[in-house]
């Protein structure tokens, strides 16, 4: 309770008045003499994916008190990415200076994170990075499928693809009702391997969350012993001397987060995820170099049999074993030594964990469902500082294609003309989406999965290759090429595309390409306005905060006041 006094100018006072009006809330001082535990509190009706959390709370309070803490609720913003207008990204740095801000003004000796959908985890650990008290994260859990039809479905793979039938005319109004009452069956996020899956394994990996909590379903009963389990290292973790403490800091090292990006690859993982642990690391004065991540993933196959890479689900995972069998199957490539929130190394705790004999999704690192990491790093003149792709969960023949330019400015520009019947456009042009960066969109938003036009989509085209500066879900598929860097707002080449331009993508020779002649390209940017007379940003409000503020894409989207000078590289090779 003496720590982070309000200031009144008196430290005994700010003392004795903040016991007597904790006291309020009925609590004793030798309820107040223990180490106290925050449990971010990030319950909101609007937000499905922490459906459990009032539950995981008092799970993860049971296991505090069990081990002699004090547990604190307290309450952030709370995130969700089908109820945030513009979009969710563009309140993830609120959400972390709030967790920040809240973490550091109140008397916390450890800190236990609650979250789950997809920018909850990384918001929550942006601002414990930049806090540095101990934490530990433990996310609320995926969904449980069910089936329609004896198709067996999951949000929001199986949305996308039920949407795309709906849009061709291959279900009618009544079905695709029909399928919206089962695609989300239970609380939780998405099941499959979505961002918040990703996240969750990541973070995991990295050794900022117990073992086995990245798969237990959101409404197992183990998710809530797995919550009280936690509770009760998060005293013990406020117990450590300052010189021993297990901070973030401390665990996330160059190490921890080369095996982060290691499993990001080997899960074929969300692309939004390299965004988020780039501005998490950032945090930390750690750069992750994109080329660098690029080479890391040519040696590191995809082992999970995962949708949208693969077939299967969440549950599916956690019935194999979780990502501690598949950290298994990796430990050649993994750093071992680095130490996790449960005080154990990573590899002692790969090697303590139970072995499944049959399994389901995890494939053995001999056979795997594609040869080699799930996100590939583009460069090119459309994109100098860098572009990714999922290729793992594109179209094989569509890797290496040069097509017709296709160009829509704007998100309006996109929803007004792609299901027009005389939009000019055929199976095999490009879909070029402007101006959906951080900056230009606002908030990077999830539109870089352009649907295919309608006259398309009708006639059986299934893909397309698409590209721009915004973001997509990872629970997508399809030939989608994203990040672009910089920007369109931001005038880079990706502004400056032209109808009928050819563009070339060799994602073999990680190339990305506008075949238009360097003069013509310069001669085209000198035309476009200065970006801040493009962008047109309010004088006033978070907005403003934002769009003026914002770093791109490839330095994590974060605010560019809130990250230090980068001075360490990530990721390495295993023994370079």
């Amino acid at each position: 309770m003496r720590k982070g006094l309000t200031r009144y100018g008196d430290a005994g006072f700010s003392l004795f008045l903040r016991k007597a009006f904790i006291k309020a809330m009925g609590f004793s001082d030798s309820a107040l003499d223990r180490p106290i535990i925050g449990i971010t509190n990030t319950f909101s009706d609007f937000n499905p994916c922490h459906g459990n959390v009032p539950q995981m709370i008092e799970a993860a309070k049971r296991g505090v008190m069990q081990a002699g803490g004090m547990p604190m609720v307290f309450p952030t913003i709370s995130v969700h990415e089908s109820f945030a207008f513009p979009t969710s990204m563009y309140l993830r740095n609120l959400m972390a200076l709030d967790t920040e801000e809240m973490m550091r003004a109140q008397p916390v000796d450890a800190v236990i994170l609650i979250g789950g959908c997809d920018k909850t985890i990384p918001a929550q650990l942006m601002g414990a990075a930049s806090v540095d008290v101990p934490v530990i994260s433990i996310p609320t859990g995926p969904m449980l499928t069910t089936t329609y039809q004896g198709d067996r479905l999951g949000a929001c793979t199986d949305c996308r693809r039920y949407w795309a039938k709906f849009r061709a005319n291959e279900i009618d109004q009544t079905e695709i009702d029909a399928v919206n009452e089962k695609l989300a069956p239970t609380t939780g996020t998405c099941m499959v391997m979505g961002t918040a899956s990703t996240i969750a394994c990541m973070v995991e990996a990295a050794g900022m969350s117990l073992p086995g909590t990245a798969a237990v379903p959101a409404v197992m009963a183990e998710r809530f012993r797995l919550a009280e389990l936690t509770g009760r290292r998060a005293v013990e973790l406020a117990k450590m001397p300052s010189a021993q403490a297990l901070t973030p800091a401390r665990i996330l090292t160059l190490e921890s987060l080369t095996n982060a990006l290691t499993v990001l690859h080997a899960i074929g993982g969300s692309t939004n995820a390299l965004i988020h642990f780039t501005a998490i690391a950032a945090r930390l004065g750690i750069k992750i170099d994109l080329e660098a991540f690029d080479r890391l993933g040519r040696n590191v196959p995809v082992l999970v049999d995962l949708k949208p890479s693969g077939m299967h689900y969440m549950e599916h995972l956690n019935e194999d074993g979780g990502l501690m069998a598949v950290l298994r199957e990796l430990k050649p490539l993994l750093y071992l030594d680095c130490m996790t929130v449960s005080g154990r190394t990573l590899g002692e705790e790969i090697d303590a964990a139970p072995v499944t004999r049959n399994r389901k999704v995890i494939r053995i690192a001999q056979e795997p469902i594609f040869p080699v990491g799930g996100l590939a790093v583009l460069k090119g003149n459309l994109a100098p500082r860098g572009a990714v792709i999922k290729h793992s969960a594109a179209s094989p023949s569509l890797l290496k294609h040069r097509g017709r330019a296709v160009v829509f400015s704007s998100l309006e520009d996109l929803a007004l003309r792609i299901d027009q019947d005389d939009l000019d456009v055929k199976a095999d042009d490009v879909l070029v989406l402007q101006n959906a960066g951080p900056k230009g969109a606002p908030g990077m938003p999830e539109a870089g999965y352009l649907p295919i036009p309608k006259k398309l989509a009708q006639a059986g085209v299934k893909d397309m290759v698409r590209i721009s500066d915004a973001r997509m879900s990872g629970t997508a598929f399809g030939t989608i090429v994203l990040h672009v860097t910089p920007e369109s707002a931001e005038n880079g080449p990706l502004a400056i595309v032209h109808n009928g331009d050819i563009i070339e993508l060799n994602v073999d020779e990680r190339r990305i390409e506008l075949l238009v002649d360097d003069a013509e390209i310069a001669r085209r940017l000198a035309e476009l306005a200065p970006p801040a007379v493009r962008l047109n940003i309010p004088a006033t409000g978070y907005r403003h905060l934002y769009q003026t503020t914002v770093t791109q894409a490839d330095v994590g989207c974060d605010f560019d006041f809130m990250v230090p000078a980068a001075t360490r590289f990530a990721p390495l090779l295993k023994g370079k």
